[in-house]
């Protein structure tokens, strides 16, 4: 009989599976050397090996519910970019994204445990990191599920952005409402605004800029006297560009953010206010490997 810990152990040795490992085990009777060598032969075992490569490419993909009440958006990547192409994989991430809307999760280490298929979402990122052969991996997620807020996003054509905004909505048609929203996440996704507004504007953040603004003022030979003035001034323009609702629209320059939500919700008759937004960026803040072909060839001269 193959017992879980069997399987366990095995997947612990070769980085394959669970379905895969159990798979191994029942065809080779439950030896473990057997079931290893099974593994390498069907090129599973190799998924391990593959673990420790830099993947900084990948697609960002968003998914709602039925009702619009729910969203999520998520990251998965790979090393290349051919790859992030593949069928397979935007097959793989679509499923993902899936997953995560339909169970409570909050973390990539829970959503990585929620079944996919015959096994976990774990699992099929390893079976597809064997047989592709590239490394990827579940980067990050984040889901909107509240009973009083409507999700809407926008992904960039080559999906390597994208950007899930939620509402806050009382009455009004729901449809007008997320076409609204998804104007206002692609004016998320091209613009990056780090706040919804001035209001939710991080303190300390505020603080650092001061103190910028201030010092480069200061080096400009401004006046000491006038200084504070100038920079509650320029502290201002810039909160207007780093904060949603004081942004210029990006398909109407004439107005902000802030106007054309509130044009919306009077034409559809309902209350609208932006709670919250994320914005991801494929592979932003991933160091990504940059080959140095003239010293790989004097390495393998000297070798």
């Amino acid at each position: 009989m193959i017992s879980a810990a069997m399987v366990k152990e095995l997947r612990e040795r070769t980085g394959a599976g669970m379905m895969d490992c159990k798979k191994a085990l029942t065809e080779t009777n439950g030896d473990f050397e057997a079931a290893i060598d099974f593994l390498r032969e069907k090129g599973l075992s190799q998924a391990a090996k593959k673990s420790g490569r830099i993947a900084a490419e990948g697609i960002v993909t968003i998914k709602y519910s039925a009702d619009g009440k729910q969203g999520v958006i998520v990251e998965v990547n790979a090393e290349t970019d051919f790859v992030a192409k593949n069928d397979e994989f935007v097959g793989m991430v679509d499923a993902i994204a899936q997953a995560a809307l339909e169970n409570e999760v909050a973390a990539v280490d829970e959503l990585l445990e929620c079944k996919l298929g015959e096994g976990t979402v774990k699992d099929e990122l390893t079976a597809k990191i064997a047989k592709i052969g590239e490394n990827m991996t579940l980067r990050r997620f984040a889901k909107i599920d509240a009973a009083d807020s409507v999700a809407a996003g926008y992904v960039h054509g080559n999906s390597r952005i994208g950007a899930l905004v939620e509402f806050a909505a009382v009455g009004g048609d729901v449809e007008v409402i997320k076409a609204m929203g998804r104007d206002v996440a692609m004016q998320v996704a091209s613009m990056n605004p780090q706040f919804v507004d001035e209001s939710g504007v991080d303190p300390e953040y505020l603080e650092r800029e001061k103190k910028i603004l201030v010092q480069q003022a200061l080096n400009e030979g401004k006046p000491a006297e006038i200084v504070e003035k100038m920079v509650v001034g320029r502290l201002k323009k810039e909160l207007k560009e780093t904060c949603l609702m004081e942004q210029k629209f990006v398909k109407d320059g004439d107005i902000t953010v802030a106007e054309y939500v509130k044009q919306i919700a009077k034409a559809a008759g309902c209350e609208l206010a932006v709670k919250s937004f994320v914005r991801y960026e494929v592979g932003e803040g991933i160091e990504k490997k940059v080959d140095d072909l003239a010293a790989e060839v004097a390495k393998m001269t000297a070798q």
